[in-house]
């Protein structure tokens, strides 16, 4: 039998916007204005949607507005009760920055409460809190002044920092200061997929370049309030494979370009690493292996994970799996990945790779930003008609996982 460490955190991973319902920020302004459009474009994805019962959401316009999310703000305490249940040990969740500094500089302390109310609901449970302080959605106040590319975003976003920080000091050990800040910049600011929609490499640039300083002065805010807090960064890897001269040349700078660029920039400010992983490249050009894919159209490759976890070894710090999933409405593949990418870690841990926990993605169903909600990610069902929440059979195989190990 093969059992992860004695002290190895196993949760699950949610945010703010895609679960809570109620939020008014950025993006609930961008979805009312271009759900239509989005339900229209989600054609573009028919080749994924033959068969599957999820065809007649992706093509209703209602499937691309949040609303009432899955009313996660009311109904947190059972959703950590059912976490329990699963036998998760630690949960990563986001602070919603328009509930609380809805205006420039004035504080909802009646959202702080609710948030710590959040966390003691989590203690309670005996599961660990991970927070996230920026998820991606701004208030409208700071998109108006340009949002990520605003010349004072930094300092807006070390105030949050701190303010968050005051709020939870003595309650929360763990904080990660942006998630995907590679993922955010491409379809914002590159792609022009996401609000506000800009476009090119140089919008692309100053976007990272932003949010490099808000992590440095993120980082720098929350261990003056908190010496004890350990601090870290979610980024998105991609688990790259050649096979070839070319191959490899594709690679080398594939890796700088994606997984190098920002944890380079800031990693003499990170306490633990927060890896992201969910995408794998091979430069084969006839590559016909058999493939497992999710209901996104993403390759499901267990494997990958292994490889990146070997790269980030470099580093010397603690990694976190801080998100890892499936969208998975028949609840065909998520069992088979969780477990086949659970071996890879505990492989890596054994050999020498200081990972220290795994945040599975997600906790329940949620708004899956311009997909809405037909992506279903969930180790807990949710029936968005009445708010049902159901654990599917899945995590039922990570909690035998995280009892028993391997047999």
């Amino acid at each position: 039998m093969e059992k992860f460490p004695e002290n190895f955190l196993f949760g699950a991973a949610i945010s703010s916007h895609q679960t809570e319902g109620g939020c008014h920020n950025n993006w609930s302004e961008w979805e009312l204005k271009n759900c239509i459009e989005l339900a229209a474009s989600s054609s573009s994805m028919s080749h994924i949607y033959s068969g599957r019962s999820f065809k007649e959401e992706a093509f209703d316009k209602k499937n691309y507005i949040s609303g009432q999310g899955v009313d996660h703000y009311n109904k947190f305490a059972e959703d950590f009760s059912m976490a329990k249940e699963i036998g998760l040990n630690a949960l990563r969740f986001s602070i919603e920055w328009s509930r609380i500094e809805p205006e420039e500089g004035k504080w909802d302390n009646n959202e702080l409460k609710h948030y710590c109310k959040v966390i003691e609901e989590l203690k309670k449970n005996h599961i660990e809190p991970f927070v996230t302080i920026w998820h991606w959605t701004l208030p409208l106040w700071l998109s108006a002044k340009g949002g990520v590319t605003a010349r004072d975003f930094p300092f807006y976003f070390e105030r949050l920092s701190a303010r968050i920080t005051e709020t939870f000091k003595g309650m929360v050990k763990f904080y990660i200061t942006i998630n995907e800040p590679e993922i955010f910049s491409l379809n914002s600011y590159f792609l022009g997929k996401w609000p506000p929609q800009k476009k090119g490499i140089i919008s692309y640039l100053n976007s990272m370049n932003k949010l490099k300083k808000a992590h440095l002065v993120s980082y720098d805010a929350i261990k003056n309030i908190d010496r004890t807090a350990s601090v870290g960064a979610a980024l998105n890897m991609t688990s790259f494979e050649a096979h070839s001269f070319v191959g490899y040349i594709f690679k080398y700078f594939a890796k700088k370009f994606w997984n190098d660029f920002f944890i380079e920039k800031v990693k003499d400010r990170m306490d633990f690493i927060g890896l992201n992983y969910y995408f794998h490249r091979s430069f084969l050009f006839k590559d016909k292996s058999p493939k497992n894919y999710s209901d996104m159209g993403w390759e499901l490759y267990p494997a990958g994970i292994s490889i990146v976890l070997e790269d980030l070894k470099s580093y010397g710090k603690p990694i976190y799996i801080t998100e890892n999933g499936l969208a998975d409405c028949e609840d065909k593949y998520r069992g088979w990945y969780i477990k086949e990418v659970l071996k890879n870690v505990l492989n890596s841990i054994e050999s020498g790779v200081d990972v220290r926990g795994y945040f599975h993605w997600s906790l329940m169903d949620n708004f899956e930003w311009d997909k809405g909600f037909w992506p279903k990610f969930g180790l807990i069902d949710v029936d968005r008609k009445t708010m049902k929440r159901n654990i599917r059979s899945s995590a039922f195989i990570y909690r035998d996982i995280i009892e028993r190990g391997f047999r």
